[in-house]
């Protein structure tokens, strides 16, 4: 019988590339984006394209507005940072975190994996090309993993919750390589925090940059749409 596992799935190339590898590991994916208010709402389009396109059957949107707590450029009329090249990519926290948003994300899943009856959940943090976010280190996952065997019917009945963060040690050229070789087609993701009206992605913002360095950095053709 096939385990499930509850995956998290923004439409960006991290979640996409989780989303292949938790099916590479056998599993039946149960698929999670959440609607937090985002500006970037386009991605939202791509996880429900990205998820048909890779047969999940299984796809559910949580609508949780963090724009009402605000504090970042992504949820509040803060201006997300724009550079011209990705060596002025800071490594301090950024105006584009998002307050608690992994701890809300995983809670989420975490609930969701209970009533599916799963105790595998697949989230694309990253801590090497990462924008400095305190939710995308291994010491948080570790630390949610413990949480989740308190928190839950599951856990006090002897269950115990294992947090997938397989991209955690990967440059972004690692998970683009991990991504090609189990089938993701990276022309159907969005990585962009400010993109254009129509969707194009505007190609100077962190997760722009981050995202072009990879492709380049792995010696494969970026599909992004990029607005300029």
């Amino acid at each position: 019988m096939t385990k499930r596992a509850v995956v998290l799935l923004s439409g960006g190339l991290d979640s996409t590339t989780c989303l292949a590898l938790a099916r590479r590991d056998g599993f039946e994916p149960v698929c999670l984006s959440i609607s937090y208010g985002q500006r970037h709402s386009v991605e939202l389009e791509r996880a429900k394209t990205v998820a048909n396109a890779m047969g999940v059957t299984d796809h559910r949107v949580v609508t949780v507005d963090l724009r009402a707590i605000g504090g970042s450029a992504l949820t509040d009329a803060i201006e997300v940072p724009k550079h011209d090249d990705v060596s002025q990519v800071k490594a301090e926290i950024p105006v584009t975190y998002v307050p608690a948003r992994n701890t809300i994300f995983l809670g989420l899943a975490l609930g969701l994996a209970e009533v599916v009856g799963a105790t595998d959940l697949y989230i694309g943090v990253n801590a090497v090309d990462y924008s400095g976010y305190p939710d995308c280190r291994p010491e948080f996952i570790r630390a949610f993993e413990g949480l989740a065997a308190l928190a839950t019917k599951a856990g006090v009945e002897g269950k115990r919750f294992t947090i997938h963060a397989p991209l955690s040690g990967m440059t972004k050229a690692d998970i683009i390589r991990a991504g090609l070789a189990a089938g993701v087609d990276y022309s159907l993701t969005h990585s962009c925090y400010d993109p254009a009206l129509d969707g194009g992605a505007c190609g100077r913002c962190d997760s722009c940059l981050l995202r072009k360095k990879g492709f380049a950095d792995a010696g494969v053709a970026d599909p992004t749409r990029y607005s300029t």
